[in-house]
């Protein structure tokens, strides 16, 4: 195993399945190569004190824990879900498709007679994240039994008599017909590690490196540098215009009437802002996308 392999490097896991293409494009943003082989579940990395493997996130903390690996990326429901003692280093708000937290949602089919949860008791509920619905039940007073599900849970609605699965935009279960009754808890993606790891110096430090560029790449993702040249008797209408808690930076031009500015922007409000800045004087407009913003 890994652990036999490599004790003085930093062993870090990364997400294999739902998690894995927004992970690694989320690692090369942070300025960390990962190439991951179809073959083998130990990618490359471009950082010689680095050695990668690749894990489920549901199994993640849990080797963390047993110390198999010093940190990795996983959700946090998986962190609770398996009842594992770790250090979250960071999180970091993204998943499948967009840059949202997922929720854990109780279903059941539209046709269902089920209004409340009291209305299942007796029942069979299907689901991977079996501790934390039998919890959730327990704390609400409600008698069900609680099955674990091997994937594809929506499928099993109307085979039990309701189901908890994660969901990002609902999609999924409006394509399956399915109506929420509560939502169990919401999870977003966290940077955890083994409290052995982070007792020792060396490693907690690039653990700590690596959480700085995770978290600046996540903040980099929803914003735009933009460029702009301005008459200088235009300047403080064209700053009346940036939204009032962005501060550019403003720099002499060789021509004394004009100066230049730079601002970082959310990305969805460049789209408006743009003409405005504009039509107020500003000439030689520039956005570019960023990859890292450091707080």
């Amino acid at each position: 195993m890994i652990k036999q392999l490599a004790p003085d490097k930093l062993r870090l896991g990364v997400p294999k399945g739902s998690l894995q293409d927004s992970s690694l494009d989320l690692f090369s943003r942070a300025g960390y190569a990962i190439a991951v082989s179809s073959r083998s579940y130990f990618p490359s990395v471009d950082d010689p004190d680095i050695v990668a493997v690749m894990f489920r996130a549901q199994e993640m903390s849990r080797y963390i824990v047993e110390g198999v690996i010093d940190c990795g990326l996983t959700g946090q429901d998986w962190i609770i879900e398996n009842e594992s003692d770790v250090v979250e280093l960071a999180e970091l708000i993204y998943s499948k498709q967009q840059l949202v937290p997922v929720r854990w949602v109780l279903a059941v089919p539209n046709e269902s007679p089920v209004q409340t949860i009291q209305d299942l008791a007796g029942g069979i509920i299907a689901t991977e994240l079996v501790r934390t619905t039998r919890r959730y039940f327990e704390q609400r007073g409600v008698n069900v039994t609680v099955e674990f599900s091997w994937g594809a849970t929506e499928v099993k609605a109307r085979l039990v008599d309701a189901i908890v699965d994660v969901t990002e935009t609902g999609s999924s279960l409006r394509a399956n017909e399915l109506r929420v009754l509560d939502t169990i808890m919401t999870s977003t993606t966290r940077f955890i590690a083994s409290k052995q790891a982070y007792a020792n110096p060396a490693k907690r430090r690039k653990m700590e490196n690596m959480a700085l560029m995770l978290k600046g790449a996540i903040m980099a993702r929803e914003k735009v540098g933009l460029k702009m040249n301005i008459p200088r008797q235009n300047l403080q209408q064209v700053l009346s215009l940036l939204p009032a808690e962005k501060s550019p930076t403003i720099s002499d031009l060789a021509d004394r009437e004009w100066v230049a500015a730079e601002v970082i922007l959310e990305e969805k409000i460049e789209r408006d802002l743009v003409p405005l800045l504009k039509a107020a004087g500003a000439s030689g407009i520039i956005t570019y996308p960023l990859n890292k913003v450091i707080p």
